[in-house]
């Protein structure tokens, strides 16, 4: 399973020989497109059902990945509907049928170590969040070499996006002492890696393909707040990517979220972490978000929805 650019690299011929080096029969389905459909989920599911494969081994993007956790959904379970599972934990049992392999091409999502999945439908401009810990690949491989070739747009983008996930999984109501250490970690990796890696740096975009992973694991298991759920529904609406969404919504979002004492403690902690000083926690926190509005100047992220060519902000709810 893969789409994008992923063939024309050359890297599904390599998985594909390195599959059959093995004895492996295999087939390959590579029409995955960013921000994948619920259309393209099913006629993936239905190659799934005519192939009958054993193994699915997911190469490329996170929101790809998603898509290829659905079609394993579909392939188990034909006749469910997206209706079906919408609701957190909803999903059957998988793995009697096939088991999941997943290796990301870009370092933004965590969607090889996370019970999560975004799916759109884009005649109803609504993106479904599948969430159920039985839709967690069973493998997880993070290969530097796949994600090199990323182009700074989407480093931007991706590493915005997994800023946000460790952000929001720090300051969320399900964090604990074991996601914490992960968040706190993954925040000072972003920090140090992030600019380097847009500017081309090879050594950092390594370092940040570990980073968005250890992000996945700590906000599968802390959720995370409504940055992500705003963003979700902006994306779909105006056809914007997650990341760049996430990016124009975090600062805003922390500064709404400091109305809470338990946030501010929280986000204060991050400010800490990342060397900032203060006689008080409202001012660390604000330190925290100018960093935030300085690297997304930085990413060359646009400041504001109409700069991102929203002129005209409407819901169709």
């Amino acid at each position: 399973m893969t789409g994008g650019v992923i063939p024309k690299l050359g890297l599904l011929d390599k998985l594909s020989d390195i599959l059959k080096g093995c004895g492996m029969e295999t087939d390959a389905f590579i029409d995955v497109e960013p921000d994948p459909s619920v259309e393209t989920v099913m006629r993936g599911a239905r190659q799934m059902s005519d192939f009958k494969p054993d193994i699915i081994v997911f190469i490329g993007g996170g929101s790809a990945i998603d898509a290829a956790k659905m079609m394993w959904v579909f392939y188990k379970y034909p006749d469910l509907t997206f209706e079906d599972i919408k609701e957190p934990q909803s999903v059957p049992k998988l793995r009697r049928k096939a088991i999941f392999v997943a290796i990301p091409s870009n370092s933004g999502t965590g969607s090889e170590v996370t019970s999560f999945a975004v799916i759109t439908n884009y005649r109803t401009k609504v993106k479904y969040p599948i969430a159920d810990y039985d839709i967690t690949p069973d493998v997880a491989i993070l290969d530097t070499d796949v994600k090199a070739t990323m182009p700074p747009v989407l480093v931007a983008h991706t590493g915005m996006d997994v800023l946000t996930h460790v952000k929001e999984a720090y300051a969320a109501k399900e964090r604990s002492s074991f996601t914490n250490p992960l968040a706190i970690h993954a925040i000072s990796m972003i920090s140090g890696y992030l600019e380097d890696s847009y500017n081309g740096d090879i050594e950092a975009r390594g370092e940040m393909h570990v980073a968005q992973c250890i992000a996945g694991m700590a906000f599968t298991n802390a959720q995370l707040g409504i940055t992500h759920s705003l963003a979700h529904k902006i994306g779909a609406q105006f056809d914007l990517p997650h990341g760049l969404c996430n990016a124009l919504l975090l600062p805003y979002v922390i500064r709404y979220n400091m109305k809470d004492p338990a946030a501010m403690r929280y986000y204060a902690n991050i400010a800490r972490r990342m060397g900032f000083d203060g006689l008080t926690e409202k001012i660390m926190v604000n330190s925290l978000i100018e960093s935030v509005d300085k690297l997304n100047r930085n990413l060359n992220i646009p400041a504001s929805l109409k700069d991102a060519g929203i002129s005209d902000f409407k819901f169709n709810l």
